[in-house]
């Protein structure tokens, strides 16, 4: 992979376990990940880890899942993703954060349904070495900041992805069908967001504590939509609006997500 030709940094929705079940989300997951070139790895991260200091994955090859939900048949709990090692990639993620930050290397944990459940349908051989880094901090700025560290290694043919929901107001939600209506403020705010991303307006995006509308519901906790900085943080230039490559709804939650270049 040369420096002419990076890999874009993705900001994608993860649903919940059922998405492995929908063929129209997850058909629009395959074709994304059929349009991109082929990644030597991925860095990702979830909304379904928060953790400071920054902590990376276990890297042994055929780490077990996290099975980090609840309420859901059976069969979603023996769902495997055997990714193969990943140290490498580990040490690079961590020889490039700032020497007075602490990264630490998790003994055990394995991938959560914020990574695999969308890599489980992008890249379903799991023949690709995947890391997964913590969430540790909701400050956009800092997460830019993650983000910028990280930009290298799309010139090395890393795929980096930030993993949420772009809403997320499950204590608001009053029926569970892929098709449900979509609630006034899952549209506001996503329509919001969608301008502001079409912009390239990161200050905007940034405020959205201040300035976003249906906040309260659409994100009663931040964890779904903070992800999105690391994406444009590693973006070559954060201000150049990338490309909404899905939009929709899906429980009346907003499955818009991003390509940056």
């Amino acid at each position: 992979m040369t420096g002419s030709h990076p890999l874009p940094a993705l900001y994608i929705g993860h649903g919940a376990p059922p998405l492995l079940d929908d063929p129209v989300w997850s058909g629009q997951l395959r074709a994304w990940a059929a349009d991109l070139p082929r990644p030597t790895g991925i860095v990702i991260v979830s909304a379904h880890w928060e953790s400071a200091p920054l902590a990376l994955s276990a890297t042994a090859a055929g780490t077990p899942l996290v099975y980090d939900f609840g309420g859901f048949p059976q069969r979603y709990y023996e769902e495997t993703y055997a990714t193969p090692d990943a140290t490498a990639l580990a040490d690079r993620v961590a020889a490039m954060m700032p020497d007075h930050e602490t990264v630490h290397r998790h003994p055990s944990r394995g991938l959560d349904h914020g990574a695999w459940v969308p890599l489980k349908i992008m890249y379903p051989d799991a023949d690709i070495p995947v890391v997964q880094m913590s969430l540790p901090t909701h400050d956009p700025g800092r997460l830019l900041q993650l983000g910028s560290r990280l930009r290298a290694l799309r010139d090395e043919g890393v795929l980096v992805i930030g993993s949420g929901f772009l809403t997320h107001g499950l204590p608001f939600l009053t029926e569970f069908r892929i098709d449900a209506a979509v609630p006034g403020w899952s549209q506001d705010f996503d329509l919001w967001a969608a301008e502001a991303l079409a912009r390239g307006d990161v200050d905007t995006l940034a405020s959205y504590a201040d300035l976003a509308p249906g906040l309260p519901y659409a994100h009663p906790t931040v964890e779904h939509l903070t992800p999105l900085f690391v994406t444009l943080g590693a973006a070559t230039d954060p201000s150049a609006p990338g490309l909404q490559r899905i939009e929709g709804y899906w429980m009346g939650l907003s499955k818009r997500s991003l390509q940056v270049a």
